[in-house]
């Protein structure tokens, strides 16, 4: 590597125009687990607040998972690391059992809800984490491996409603950020920070796609392209959106909230549906069946099956999924919610998982 090919470390010019958009906040929550880029994130975010007059009150908060011996002792460091330089510090413990299976996306999902805490009682509306250009671009590959659809390979945005959170934002100021500009942000100020083994465990998916990035980076394939195919679906998925609310005003023949009107029923014109395009028709289906199903997300491989099943003509049928029951008609197409399901004499409830603060 020549030295012109060594990342640049970030400046304050950068860093403040990376953090205007939050100028006007009250408060923001500041997620740090100790490694580079969140370390980074912080440093840059207090960096800035310190240059202004004015601006948000920034909180730091570090989510202790307990799966490491280290994490408490990492906690502790970020601590002193945030009060070095002025700025409010809270750790927030993951309690309880953990899984044995899908310990990552529970890990996620708990962090991403002890974090939502943290906004609430600091009057934040804004939480701030550290993606960068080098997880977005291991997000577009992993989604491509599970088979998303353009939604799925929008990948991660800077802003974004925050997870069953209606009244939060989840911002990523970094994205566009490659890692080792972060690593060389910190290594000119002598900043610390700490290296979590599990991020070099194979036995993660991620792990092993990064992995591979240097062999796709020899054919070409940088992180910055994939980021690049990632932003170019997202403006795709803009258009398709505003396709979709045109289309739902043609072929709708229930009020627009069919839940509360109808008692759960969403009816479509079946000739103008059939005459959609074959996105937007898919799509608008899957909203309907979000909307009156009670069973979470439509899984997209069964939503295209049911979705080509409602394309002849002259035929009927009746079909559930994802908690809702959708009915061909002949001149209709009637999405409703499934009747409850019959549990087992004696059958139990699902596991849960809780997370708690200490």
């Amino acid at each position: 590597m020549s030295a012109a090919d060594d990342p640049v470390p970030l400046t304050l010019v950068e860093a403040r125009a990376l953090f205007a958009p939050f100028a006007k906040e009250k408060s923001v929550v500041v997620a740090v687990s100790g490694g580079p880029d969140s370390t980074a994130l912080l440093w840059l975010a207090a960096r800035w607040r310190a240059s202004r007059k004015t601006g948000p009150l920034i909180v730091a908060v570090t989510i202790d998972h307990g799966l490491r011996a280290e994490s408490a002792r990492e906690a502790k460091a970020v601590k002193r690391f945030a009060h070095e330089l002025g700025v409010i510090h809270r750790t927030l413990r993951w309690n309880g059992a953990k899984p044995k299976t899908g310990l990552q996306e529970a890990a996620r999902g708990a962090r991403y809800a002890l974090l939502a805490q943290a906004a609430i009682k600091a009057g934040a509306r804004i939480v701030l984490t550290a993606h960068t250009l080098d997880d977005q671009a291991e997000t577009v590959l992993l989604r491509l491996l599970r088979g998303s659809g353009l939604s799925g390979l929008q990948a991660m945005q800077a802003m974004s409603p925050y997870p069953e959170q209606p009244g939060l934002v989840l911002a990523r100021p970094l994205l566009a950020i490659p890692k080792a500009r972060l690593i060389a942000t910190l290594a000119k100020a002598g900043i610390p920070f700490a290296d979590d083994p599990s991020n070099r465990d194979p036995r993660y998916t991620r792990v092993r796609l990064r992995a591979l990035m240097p062999a796709l980076l020899e054919e070409g394939l940088t992180a910055r392209r994939m980021a690049v195919l990632a932003a170019r679906l997202q403006r795709a998925e803009a258009a398709l959106r505003s396709a979709v609310a045109e289309a739902s005003a043609r072929v709708l023949l229930t009020p627009k909230n069919g839940m509360g009107e109808e008692g759960g029923r969403i009816v479509f014109d079946r000739d103008r549906f059939r005459r959609l395009p074959a996105e937007i028709g898919l799509r608008l289906l899957g909203q309907a069946i979000a909307e009156v199903g009670d069973e979470g997300p439509v899984e997209l491989g069964k939503l295209e099956t049911l979705f080509e099943a409602l394309r002849p003509e002259g035929e009927s049928l009746r079909r559930t999924l994802a908690g809702a029951v959708i009915t061909l008609k002949p001149a209709e197409i009637v999405v409703e919610r499934a009747p409850p399901r019959r549990r087992p004499p004696g059958g139990g409830g699902s596991q849960t998982l809780t997370t708690g603060k200490t």
